[in-house]
């Protein structure tokens, strides 16, 4: 039987509990995985923060402190912690589609990393745009691709993933981005038309390809909210100076921002 962890970060704040409770169902509800997959959730947690009580998730759930307030730190050490042969991430505001981990897990026999575009979402549940940013809610691999780049630089508190997605374009791992049925694929028709994809193929280093699943919108819904990381970036002026001096160590390393 295959064995699937799921990392979980999670910040301490009113709406914690809810949006828990809302991931890990949707990772209990996945549908037509190929095969046997046992999963299990690991959530990491703020600092001495009270763990949330959470009911009827359909899916075993252990929760880890981590040694710092942030995402990067939660993210470490909810995965120190994980056993599973396949190692994915979701981030505690965003669910998954059903559907989503059959075409990912599918996908990993071809290459060694697979990601995927997001539906952001309005807290009405209101559609906002396609966001073809690998987020972590979209990242799935086996255990010794984790192993092989490391865990997250805890220096960075806004780009974690953007610097961790460059050291595996570093480690030489194939990685494929999972996109709409209807998305484009090329680097030509993808710079006409969307471009933040496009910026997946230029940007993500030499090892990336795009292909499509079957299903007509993406296989993540990403919820926007003024308590999110992004929100804060555009809000808080220390925060976006934060961004940006992360940006430019970035640069310097990767020579570019990795996509």
């Amino acid at each position: 039987m295959k064995t699937l962890s799921v990392i979980v970060p999670s910040r301490a704040q009113p709406m914690q509990a809810a949006f828990l409770t809302r991931a890990i169902r949707s990772v209990a509800n996945q549908q037509s995985v190929q095969g046997d997959l046992q999963v299990e959730v690991i959530v990491g947690l703020d600092p001495h923060t009270a763990v949330p009580t959470l009911e009827a998730l359909g899916v075993p759930v252990r929760f880890e402190m981590a040694r710092t307030a942030s995402q990067a730190s939660a993210l470490n050490v909810a995965a120190a912690s994980t056993e599973g042969e396949f190692l994915a991430i979701l981030e505690d505001d965003d669910i998954w589609q059903p559907h989503r981990l059959a075409p990912a897990m599918q996908a990993l026999g071809s290459c060694d990393f697979v990601s995927c575009t997001q539906l952001e979402v309005d807290v009405s549940g209101s559609v906002i745009r396609i966001n073809d940013f690998a987020t972590p809610s979209g990242w799935l691999m086996p255990r010794d691709i984790w192993l092989k780049v490391g865990p997250f630089d805890e220096q960075y508190r806004y780009h974690l993933d953007n610097e961790w997605l460059g050291r595996l374009d570093a480690s030489g791992a194939r990685r494929l981005h999972l996109v709409e049925a209807t998305a484009p694929t090329s680097l030509e028709v993808a710079r006409q038309v969307r471009p933040w994809l496009a910026n997946v193929l230029a940007l993500g280093g030499s090892h990336v390809q795009l292909a499509r699943h079957r299903w007509m919108a993406p296989l993540v819904t990403r919820l926007v909210h003024a308590g999110s990381g992004m929100a804060r970036i555009m809000g808080d002026p220390v925060a976006t100076q934060t961004s940006a001096s992360e940006c430019g160590r970035l640069k310097e390393r990767f020579g570019r921002i990795p996509w």
